[in-house]
């Protein structure tokens, strides 16, 4: 008797065991997530087949564990081997049961925190809440705080009030030295973060923040490395649009190129945040905020190209998916660099980087040769301070030298 899954997989018997009757709706959630046909015909059979080895063992579906996953597979290990995708596939049926409310979610111990952890743990917390930091500043914050604090206390109780200026001065004379200045300038900034959140605290005085060493940091040190708009062109111009991430890619660079969008901010990029009547997008930037920005009608006709002809179904409400079961959001701003390196990689243009950024230098870089002002591009840019826009005024000495005219009066 077959026993149909859907209409790619059916199966030449019913499955049997405790849960025989959740491996269709597996099958179904795999197919709905982008599986090709041999990983979900895959997942059906591994699914099916432990469903089988708990009747054996005598477990009911309320008692199902991780550790009847870990069991099942050393078994099937000797008999048929072990493949690269059985302990995914199997924790995946298994979340879908905790799910379904067959089996109950497990509780998981947690290590028991240092001091110094623990401390950590309500830093995160206020930058997170309070501050309404991204997780990419806490991923740069913290390491060193951790680093401070172990100098200091290792695994001991943590007695802030303790601190002195001189504690203070000689971590960072010890640890800057090592770094490279942007990851040295990290080190102070997070430290001076975590010194004010203690003194909001009471546990430390507030002349400790001021001691804190200031990293050198010589005005506009360098000129932005921006991708150039005849490059730019180039890239654009070769896409390959015939395939669904080639429809993908080129939306995500026309939003890079044309409105100089962080990596970041086009993989938070939801389908609300587009007002199509309106012609703009709502922008989630750094720190939490918001800006509004005008849609392009380039890239407004690559993004309805990629919704209606490359975008798989999901029920994610992100605008750029993966291409690849399982489908879901782009992971992090890393997506988007690696979409970069491959297009450049692909038309073989030597770009001054391979990341992503280059496009909002570039963009900005052309705003200014244009006559756009200092005030329009950092609006554009979603920029808080105009220090951060006058960076691009500084003048590239060499590129003026291939501009420049002959001395009228010729060589005396």
């Amino acid at each position: 008797m077959r026993y149909p899954i859907n209409n790619r997989v059916v199966l030449m018997r019913p499955p049997e065991g405790p849960v025989a009757d959740y491996v269709r709706p597996f099958g179904c959630w795999a197919s709905e997530q982008g599986y090709a046909l041999a990983s979900l015909r895959y997942r059906v059979r591994i699914a099916g087949a432990f469903s089988r080895w708990l009747a054996t063992q005598g477990v009911a579906p309320r008692a199902i564990r991780s550790r009847h996953c870990a069991d099942y597979l050393r078994t099937r290990a000797r008999r048929a081997g072990r493949r690269k995708g059985d302990t995914l596939a199997l924790e995946q049926f298994l979340d879908l049961l905790r799910r379904q409310g067959v089996c109950v979610p497990e509780r998981s111990t947690a290590p028991k925190l240092t001091p110094a952890e623990r401390c950590i743990e309500g830093f995160e917390r206020y930058l997170r809440e309070q501050r309404a930091l991204s997780q990419a500043t806490l991923t740069n914050y913290v390491p060193y705080i951790r680093q401070f604090l172990a100098d200091h206390f290792g695994d001991g109780t943590v007695k802030l009030e303790r601190l002195r200026a001189h504690d203070i001065t000689d971590f960072v004379r010890r640890r800057a030295p090592r770094l490279h200045r942007k990851r040295a300038k990290l080190l102070t900034t997070g430290l001076r973060s975590f010194l004010r959140y203690s003194q909001l605290r009471g546990v430390v005085r507030g002349d400790l923040v001021a001691a804190v060493p200031c990293v050198a940091d010589w005005s506009m040190p360098a000129i932005p490395r921006g991708i150039g708009s005849e490059q730019v062109r180039r890239l654009l111009s070769r896409f390959d649009r015939s395939t669904a991430v080639g429809r993908r890619d080129y939306a995500i660079l026309l939003l890079l190129a044309r409105l100089g969008l962080r990596a970041g901010e086009i993989v938070t990029l939801e389908l609300d945040d587009i007002d199509w009547k309106a012609g703009c997008l709502s922008v989630r930037g750094k720190g939490g905020r918001h800006s509004q920005l005008p849609l392009p009608q380039e890239v407004g006709d690559a993004i309805v190209a990629y919704l209606r002809r490359g975008r798989p179904r999901s029920d994610s409400r992100r605008v750029f998916l993966r291409a690849k079961a399982p489908v879901r959001g782009l992971l992090g701003p890393s997506a988007i660099s690696t979409v970069v390196r491959h297009a450049l990689a692909r038309t073989g243009i030597d770009a001054p980087t391979r990341g992503a950024h280059q496009f909002r230098h570039g963009l900005a870089t052309e705003m200014l040769r244009r006559g756009a002002s200092l005030g329009e591009i950092g609006e554009l840019l979603g920029h808080r301070s105009p220090e951060t826009t006058k960076i691009y005024t500084k003048v590239d000495i060499d590129a003026l030298r291939t501009l420049a005219l002959p001395w009228p009066g010729g060589v005396s």
